[in-house]
């Protein structure tokens, strides 16, 4: 499997598979995104502040996002996913670029009272156990966001010797779309969201941090993630790992290669709390030949 350095990688990039880019307004081409809702604000503002072409872009739960261009449902140039995985499982690509980290973190609404406590509460999962505090996460069916959900609070429960823990914190009403978790804070109707750090950052939202032993942005413990898994209703199990974000493109347009340079250049991504570690982009697979080796 080859590993390509960062100037290589921006340099020049192969052929990609299907779709064309379409016309934009004043004449601009435009491409088709398709991107994870984490990734929404990165993509829709600041991306696009980084190209010339025309982007249109789509913000969705990343395993639904990835389900969608399997099954032919959408034909995006250009897809940014909340985790690699997804490409292998469910996409089936040839190939695929790492560009960016998160971590895992509990944002809180500190105008509520229910958020209150959480900002005060030692242990930080103490309120989570209580009625009293309303908490939002994402369909771990739907969006990695929501399984890595899953995954903090069984690593948790070791780390803070609670076996218990994932059945007391959880609840079946507590699942929200990604793009709209947040938005629950400026209603009052969640007092605390399991969220990724740069979407807390992005919104100026108050958030508890986790150790790295729990938090999944950490390399140094990746064996420790990968005890625990969660099983996509299609039977594919997806074992927890070092939070990345990847991205492909999808077809050899001249518009969607120049779009493709900005995405895997990173500096899109870091003004809004994502990690944008040196060794990225890191592409993974099949690599088209015209990148340099």
């Amino acid at each position: 499997m080859a590993r390509q350095t960062r100037r290589s990688v921006l340099a020049a990039l192969g052929s990609g598979l299907f779709l064309t880019a379409g016309c934009g307004a004043f004449g601009r081409e435009r491409v088709d995104v398709l991107v994870a809702g984490s990734l929404q604000k990165a993509a829709s503002e600041t991306l696009q502040t980084r190209t010339d072409v025309e982007l249109a872009v789509e913000a969705r739960g990343s395993v639904g996002a990835a389900r969608l261009v399997a099954d032919g449902k959408r034909d995006p140039a250009i897809v940014a996913l909340a985790d690699p995985t997804l490409f292998d499982r469910v996409m089936d690509t040839a190939w695929y670029a790492v560009v960016a980290s998160n971590e895992m973190v509990l944002a809180y609404n500190p105008q509520t009272d229910g958020g209150t406590s959480v900002a005060a509460a030692e242990p930080w999962y103490d309120p989570l156990q209580s009625d009293d505090v309303s908490l939002g996460r994402t369909d771990p069916a739907l969006d990695p966001l929501g399984y890595r959900t899953l995954f903090v609070l069984a690593l948790a429960a070791d780390y803070y010797d609670e076996p218990g823990l994932s059945d007391a914190v959880l609840a079946s009403d507590q699942t929200y779309p990604e793009t709209q978790l947040l938005a629950q804070f400026e209603t009052g109707a969640v007092d605390a969201a399991f969220v990724y750090r740069s979407m807390a950052i992005e919104r100026d939202y108050p958030f508890r941090e986790f150790p790295p032993e729990i938090h999944l942005g950490d390399p140094a413990h990746t064996a420790q993630y990968r005890e625990t898994s969660y099983e996509l209703p299609n039977g594919t199990t997806i074992g927890a790992s070092p939070i990345e974000y990847g991205a492909v493109r999808r077809d050899e347009q001249e518009a969607t290669r120049t779009a493709f340079e900005a995405v895997l250049s990173g500096d899109w991504l870091a003004p809004h709390g994502f990690t944008v570690r040196e060794e990225y982009p890191r592409v993974v697979g099949d690599v088209p030949s015209t990148v340099t080796r």
